[in-house]
């Protein structure tokens, strides 16, 4: 469990707001009073002054000395107390000040308040939250001036004391959307022993998990004692407030899902998909390689290099044809394209090679499904058969915005050709332990990796057709043993 605090220097200073059990005077946390050595601490600093040897201050100092999670952080009290510091990080903002502001007199200057990284004023709420990603303070004041274009002018770590009637409901509601314990019952917080973020995207067309898998997951985990929350792309800085992070949004490098994973594992969280797992199972290019060192039974496959016609004439007598040819990056058949002759090779390639420096060519292997083997701790959980879709030789057909996808069957892992299991766990052991789909093509009998998901697909009535609820459990109750280790270490 993580212990949130909320330090302020005299309870008068909070009784505008619920009672709550988290708040503590500055006197006893300095004093080090209801710490304890067991749990992670999260300081959320809300004395009146921050400036330099203030108590707020020190307070900030005092939660980095104790290995405490703080905002604001010493760093960032730092940066905003010289403009010269701040204002070298605000340069891209500034520029794109112009379009929010474009209807505001240019005579006039502005000032508002955001609270953890919200606006309660909707053109101001992505401004808040880029300067909160920037600088995590619970009040910033933004000071917004016209000279030549709109620029940020001011910038500085508020108080939450002498706000307005108004602005101490903002502040309570954002405050209360930035770290959902601190009105929570604490009787009702003693039922779980941990707490665990499943990271999702409502935004997302073709989410990891439905709305349905997931209350499955949130269940299963109250059933084991773990508080589950569902969070967003915007949570970025509440991370710290759980044990787990188990990632259910479609994961990238260059992506908010890898940076979320990064500070998980960084703040000595249990996360799903962990950083290495999606680095390694994102690029194509990463797991042929790997697959041919670990001798993992794969179709033969070639990496092929801008600029290298003469690859093209060595993949043609080698492979033959057809010839699958991917981007490096691609998911749900994105970026992959089969050519059945030289002229669409050379054209396919010549396209695919605008957005990579590298392609992968793989031998064609027909067959009419792929084993989708769920693999978590390098055990076999669940496998599907995904069927082709009709008249199309991959399960997903991307045409505009529509996208076709074949049936599906959900088979007891003990149904499996035992070769198509060997190789799906042989697979995951040189990436790591974590929860992998692992798409393998059956030929008599023997499995041959095609590629190994680390954000593998569960949905409700599809990966848990034959093991139901058990399915769920299976993963959370991974998860626990995780937590607890991590724990009594």
């Amino acid at each position: 469990m993580t212990q949130t605090l909320l330090i302020v220097d005299d309870m008068a200073d909070w009784e505008s707001y619920y009672p709550s059990e988290h708040v503590m005077l500055f006197a006893d946390y300095l004093e080090g009073n209801r710490l304890t050595t067991d749990e992670r601490v999260r300081v959320i600093n809300l004395c009146r002054s921050f400036k330099y040897l203030s108590d707020g201050y020190y307070c900030s100092l005092l939660a980095e000395a104790r290995g405490h999670h703080v905002i604001p952080s010493v760093k960032v009290l730092n940066d905003l107390g010289k403009r010269a510091l701040y204002q070298i990080q605000l340069e891209d903002i500034s520029t794109e000040l112009g379009d929010t502001l474009k209807s505001h007199p240019p005579s006039e200057e502005i000032e508002i308040l955001t609270y953890f990284g919200t606006s309660a004023q909707p053109e101001y709420r992505e401004l808040a939250r880029r300067l909160f990603d920037l600088f995590p303070c619970p009040i910033l004041e933004v000071t917004l001036r016209f000279r030549k274009r709109w620029e940020i002018a001011g910038l500085k770590a508020r108080s939450h004391t002498g706000l307005s009637d108004s602005e101490e409901t903002e502040f309570a509601n954002a405050l209360n959307g930035y770290s959902h314990q601190i009105w929570r019952k604490s009787r009702a917080r003693k039922v779980f022993q941990f707490d665990m973020a499943i990271l999702v995207n409502p935004e997302e067309a073709m989410p990891p998990s439905d709305a349905k898998a997931l209350k499955k997951f949130i269940k299963a985990g109250a059933e084991l004692g773990i508080d589950v929350e569902l969070i967003g792309p915007r949570d970025y800085n509440r991370i710290v407030e759980y044990d787990s992070l188990f990632i259910r949004e479609t994961t990238a490098i260059d992506h908010h899902t890898y940076r979320f994973a990064k500070k998980a594992e960084a703040e000595g969280l249990v996360v799903v998909d962990d950083p290495n797992s999606i680095l390694r199972c994102t690029n194509k290019i990463f797991l042929a390689d790997m697959f041919r060192k670990a001798r993992v039974p794969a179709p033969r496959t070639r990496i092929l290099r801008r600029d290298n016609a003469a690859q093209l004439d060595e993949v043609e007598a080698e492979f033959g044809y057809p010839i699958v040819i991917k981007i490096p990056d691609g998911a749900f058949s994105r970026g992959v394209v089969k050519v059945a002759n030289r002229q669409e090779l050379e054209e396919k390639t010549r396209d695919l090679f605008h957005k990579t420096a590298l392609l992968l060519a793989q031998e064609f292997l027909y067959t009419d499904f792929d084993w989708r083997i769920g693999v978590f701790n390098n055990k076999a959980i669940y496998a599907c058969r995904y069927y082709m879709v009709k008249n199309h030789w991959q399960i997903y057909r991307h045409g505009g915005s529509k996208v076709d996808s074949g049936g599906f069957d959900t088979l007891p892992t003990f149904e499996v050709p035992k070769g198509v299991l060997d190789a799906a766990v042989a697979a995951t052991r040189p990436i790591g332990d974590g929860l992998y789909g692992v798409d393998v093509k059956e030929r008599n009998g023997k499995g041959f990796v095609i590629e190994v998901n680390d954000n593998p697909n569960i949905d409700r009535g599809i990966e848990d057709r034959y093991l139901g609820d058990q399915l769920y459990h299976l993963i959370m109750a991974e998860f626990l043993r995780r937590m607890r280790a991590r724990r009594d270490s």
